[in-house]
């Protein structure tokens, strides 16, 4: 229901902005010019839930994990499938993007009040700009991507306390990623009217082009995701677990339907434990592991989303991506896809601190917000079928009891 409030939010929006453009009625233009501050409402609320929420969430999942060298085998290769097949879901995404916007028309965008476009830096600066000399000062200076960093090291080294310890300090932190994560929903109640109030001002004045624009983001994104499951996905269990994807998608079409429909992995697990077991012969040892685990942590479908549309909107609001940059984004997006939190939209909310690490307007993520339906229900159901392929992978490669 709500997303489907978002999206009549959207059309409204384009609705009154399109109107004031090609008609230049006065009273849509008054409608859509006096919306602003609607929208500049939403977004400082985002703004002020988002950062907050991600160090819990990091924190947590992290320190979570306990001692990751006790982990074991099966733990081990796990984390190490997971971190290695985020990298190429965000190129994949961002390349993709980026050739698609040879079909995005030109347009300006309206002006806003955001972070200004950082310089860029050497590779060398950025590697040494990761590690803040004061946390507190990062966060309050705005140094997003450090204080990230600094969270999932401090989160690593709480996981190596002892339990009790470590169990407080995580439930704190659980406690307060709730009480956020109740927040976040109470703020996308208001989205409709605050995506009304972003939209319909940049709708009259960039007119069919913010249209066109939408259209060819969905369908790279689409076209991104079918492209990675079938370079990475596929060939990895033909070759490691030799499992043709006949099988394989037919074992598990439970699975993909439920994410599809609910865009929620966790609603499937219950399904994606018995497909798994019973369609592609995982143990019950290591599937009663690995797809809680990727339920809450493994998100590669939102990773190549997050990369496409930090391309698409630096694109749109003219924030270049050199190459110098492209290691920025890279780990940013890499670490708040990890963050993922259980409400609609979150893959969206959640990128607000990759696109202030290069200098991308937080405002662009109304535009995300009010399409976000459909790119949502794909991503879900490449976010299952990379939690599959994992358990797939790690349960084959484990030495067989004599």
């Amino acid at each position: 229901m709500l997303n489907k409030l978002i999206a009549l939010g959207l059309f409204l929006g384009l609705c009154v902005g399109l109107g004031a453009a090609m008609t230049g009625n006065p009273v849509l233009q008054a409608i859509a010019r006096e919306s602003a501050p609607l929208g500049k409402l939403f977004i400082n609320a985002i703004r002020m839930i988002v950062i907050p929420l991600v160090v819990a969430i990091i924190f947590s999942s992290v320190a979570r994990l306990g001692d990751i060298r006790k982990l074991g085998t099966i733990g081990g290769k796990t984390l190490v499938f997971y971190w290695v097949t985020l990298v190429p879901a965000i190129l994949i995404g961002m390349s993709v993007m980026a050739l698609g916007l040879r079909f995005v028309p030109d347009m300006v965008m309206p002006p806003v009040d955001d972070v200004p476009i950082p310089q860029l830096q050497s590779i060398t600066d950025f590697i040494v700009s990761l590690i803040p000399p004061n946390p507190i000062a990062a966060a309050a200076d705005g140094a997003i991507l450090p204080l990230i960093v600094f969270t999932a090291l401090f989160a690593a080294a709480a996981g190596t306390l002892p339990i009790e310890r470590r169990e407080r300090m995580i439930t704190a932190a659980e406690d307060i990623g709730e009480a956020l994560i109740k927040l976040v929903w109470w703020v996308l109640l208001v989205a409709p009217i605050g995506v009304f109030g972003l939209i319909a001002p940049a709708t009259a004045q960039m007119g069919w082009g913010i249209i066109q624009s939408l259209g060819v983001f969905i369908i790279s994104v689409a076209l991104a995701l079918i492209l990675f499951v079938a370079v990475v996905f596929v060939p990895l269990l033909l070759i490691f677990a030799k499992l043709g994807p006949l099988k394989f998608f037919k074992g598990i079409l439970g699975a993909m339907s439920i994410s599809f429909s609910t865009t929620s992995t966790a609603a499937a697990i219950p399904v994606t434990l018995e497909e798994v077991t019973k369609n592609l012969d995982v143990s019950d040892t290591t599937a009663d592991l690995l797809v809680p685990l990727g339920a809450s942590i493994f998100r590669p479908g939102s990773a190549l989303f997050q990369g496409a549309a930090i391309v698409f909107l630096a694109h749109i609001y003219g924030v270049p991506i050199a190459l110098g940059t492209v290691g920025a984004v890279l780990l940013a997006t890499f670490l708040v896809s990890l963050t993922v939190a259980p409400v609609p939209s979150s893959s969206v909310v959640t990128m607000a601190p990759a696109l202030e690490a290069i200098g991308v307007p937080v405002a662009g993520l109304a535009l995300m917000l009010g399409i976000d339906r459909i790119p949502d229900m794909m991503r879900s159901a490449v976010n299952v079928i990379g939690q599959i392929t994992a358990a797939v992978m790690v349960d084959k490669s484990a030495p067989k009891p004599d």
